[in-house]
């Protein structure tokens, strides 16, 4: 799918309150098939991996979707995978050809602890999610939670490695979706906004506005942040019982005001310059719009704050 540049820019000047209104209703849609779909499967298996790239919108989705669970009369619970990281021990850490940590690998996860895990909640029994501290790498003693299904109650663990062989090849039972932001833009026909840069951008907004990160450090982390995404990430997607886009056509335009003061200066000399350099023109061809228009449970609110949900 793609977006074509002149209909964003028609609507966000003659409708941007139906352009987002419909948007986000065939963004509901796509949660409304997911739960449907893992209904279906709840026979087999209570368990929901969800994974995709980073700035993806898998949290808000994994909220959504349990959200539509809910009004089916299945309670759902959430687990971050990231609380099953292992402490980072210089010693035992993955590291990249050239010796430096990988720490975007799944070795870095627990993947004995989690597949029990999983056995233990498809029999029933209560399992203690582990507790990981990112300032100090490191995994602390007091668990985040502790979960038990009841029978009508099921589980969603979101994060990045939730396709990986590791885990699918021991649990193919589980209903496993795939969310990633996937749609160009275009202009007569020609790309002029690469769907990756979606992600890109939001990562870049919200790592600005809410986790006081430099934007040329983000923009800079670009290149081994895809580069662990095509290694560890979207080859398993075709493992995915469901994929579906998280972008939306209305969002370059709210994130603009933001964003096209971070795209300004790209880092020289980084990784993907010639690319990433393009991104500030590219934005500029959009418009902006208030982002006081965009609903309180949109995927969106992820990435620039106001929003309903708690990350």
């Amino acid at each position: 799918m793609a977006y074509r540049l002149e209909d964003i820019n028609y609507r966000t000047i003659s409708d941007p309150k139906g352009l987002i209104e419909e948007a986000d209703d065939n963004y509901r849609k796509k949660v409304q098939e997911a739960a449907e779909m893992i209904l279906e499967n709840k026979k087999r298996s209570p368990i929901i991996l969800l994974s995709g790239p980073s700035g993806s919108g898998k949290t808000t989705t994994a909220m959504k979707i349990s959200e539509a669970l809910e009004e089916r009369g299945v309670h759902t619970h959430y687990v971050a995978m990231d609380d099953y990281f292992k402490t980072v021990k210089p010693e035992t850490v993955p590291r990249t050809p050239e010796g430096e940590m990988d720490l975007e690998s799944p070795l870095c996860l627990d993947m004995e602890l989690l597949n029990r895990h999983f056995t233990e909640l498809s029999e029933g029994k209560r399992i203690y999610v582990p507790k990981y501290e990112f300032s100090r790498q490191m995994r602390i003693q007091e668990p985040s939670k502790s979960i038990k299904l009841k029978k009508d109650e099921m589980i969603v663990f979101e994060g990045i490695h939730a396709l990986n062989d590791m885990i699918t090849s021991v649990h193919p039972e589980a209903f496993k979706l795939y969310i990633s932001s996937r749609s160009d833009v275009t202009f007569h026909g020609a790309v002029v906004f690469k769907g990756s840069w979606f992600r890109l951008v939001r990562r870049t907004v919200r790592d600005y506005l809410f986790r006081g990160a430099d934007p040329a450090e983000t923009i800079a982390m670009w290149a081994n942040v895809r580069r662990g995404e095509h290694q560890y990430i979207s080859l398993f997607r075709d493992k995915a019982d469901l994929q579906f886009d998280s972008s939306f056509s209305y969002e370059l335009p709210v994130l603009n005001a933001t964003a096209t003061q971070l795209f300004q200066t790209i880092p020289e000399g980084i990784e993907r310059f010639e690319e990433l350099k393009q991104v500030f023109p590219a934005l500029l061809l959009f418009g902006n719009i208030d982002e006081s228009l965009v609903a309180p449970d949109a995927v969106v609110r992820e990435f620039i704050g106001g929003g309903i949900y708690e990350y």
